[in-house]
């Protein structure tokens, strides 16, 4: 069985060929960083006009690496939410379209199910169950999984998430855009004793999080740092992001612990954008070390938006015999408790 699979939820345009003998055959990824980088962030508009673009040459450019025709996919994934919804009608369309034309069946795939199981892609994947922390620019999430559609989110931010605060704290500091990334690597270069951030919400029960205030607090250091010194010196900057890292860091942690002990699981997954972030990982692998657990992450080039994961959710789901019907429907805003057990 050999499932084409699209993502188009924002900005990225990813299409994969996931095989059921012999895993992901092709990796096709595009990204409009350039594109948006003028505005500071994601133009919806000019994001859904450029994977009209995109799409169908990755989708050749995917059967040429894999080395096949139409005539050998038996199946189309796309991403149907959550997402921009521009964005998503791009990828919904042209995936309906091809599987009418192909007579296979189709399926929409949950962006943030498909992010879940990037990490079953490796040879040393995790078992079931399990508790993961979703952690992106739109996301930050600890859902308890029982297995493949069954989740329970026992914790999400109440405002910001996690990747958003460290995009609009790199912002607030001049950094490039995309932020997160950036402010990562400054973080690298700063002092530990200069600066201490809050960690919102820990002194409290619950796994729920919050990061506005953690930008808010960073605004608020930076306008300090700049009646203090007139503008901000490389070092300062370093400084800022190291401690902002840090309490978002840390934040993270503790509540992947309350949510282990209350669990009574003792495997992590890791996934999302910020899953890449090399100090989060750091902290984390300790964290389970002591509690004599494992911990699990998808590949660097998985932990981003990518159709690799949304061909393997859809090849999940298709073999089970589930399938979308023909008309179009996407879904910005959908529950993950919505999904359905296989």
């Amino acid at each position: 069985m050999k499932i084409l699979g699209i993502e188009t939820s924002c900005d990225e345009t990813g299409v994969a060929i996931y095989d059921e003998q012999k895993g992901l055959i092709a990796n096709q990824l595009y990204s409009q960083v350039a594109l948006h980088a003028d505005y500071g962030g994601v133009v919806p508009e000019l994001a859904s006009r450029d994977h009209i673009r995109k799409t169908a040459p990755l989708i050749q450019a995917a059967l040429a690496e894999a080395n096949l025709t139409p005539e050998d996919i038996d199946g189309v994934a796309y991403t149907s939410g959550p997402g921009l919804v521009g964005a998503l009608l791009v990828g919904a369309t042209i995936a309906r379209a091809l599987a009418y034309a192909w007579n296979v069946p189709a399926i929409g795939v949950h962006h943030m199910e498909g992010h879940l199981l990037a990490p079953m892609l490796d040879e040393n994947r995790p078992h079931f169950p399990f508790v993961a922390l979703l952690v992106s620019g739109g996301h930050t999430q600890l859902v308890r999984v029982d297995g493949v559609g069954c989740y329970e989110v026992i914790g999400e931010s109440i405002d910001d998430a996690a990747g958003e605060a460290f995009d609009k704290t790199a912002k607030l500091l001049g950094l490039d855009y995309p932020g997160g990334a950036a402010l990562s690597r400054l973080a690298q270069q700063g002092s530990p004793n200069r600066f201490t951030f809050p960690r919102p919400m820990t002194d409290r029960p619950g796994l729920d999080f919050s990061f506005s205030g953690l930008k808010t607090f960073a605004a608020n250091t930076i306008n300090q740092a700049l009646k203090e010194e007139g503008e901000l010196t490389q070092q300062t900057k370093a400084d800022i992001a190291y401690a902002f890292q840090e309490a978002v860091v840390d934040t993270l942690t503790i509540k992947c612990k309350r949510a282990l002990k209350e669990t009574g699981y003792k495997c992590l997954v890791i996934a999302g954008g910020v899953s890449a972030n090399k100090r989060l990982r750091e902290t984390l692998a300790k964290l389970m070390h002591g509690l004599k657990g494992e911990v699990f992450y998808p590949q660097p080039q998985f932990c981003t938006d990518n159709g690799a994961m949304i061909a393997y959710t859809g090849f999940l789901r298709l073999k089970q015999g589930q399938h979308n019907e023909l008309a179009i429907e996407v879904k910005p805003r959908w529950p993950m408790t919505e999904l359905s057990a296989i």
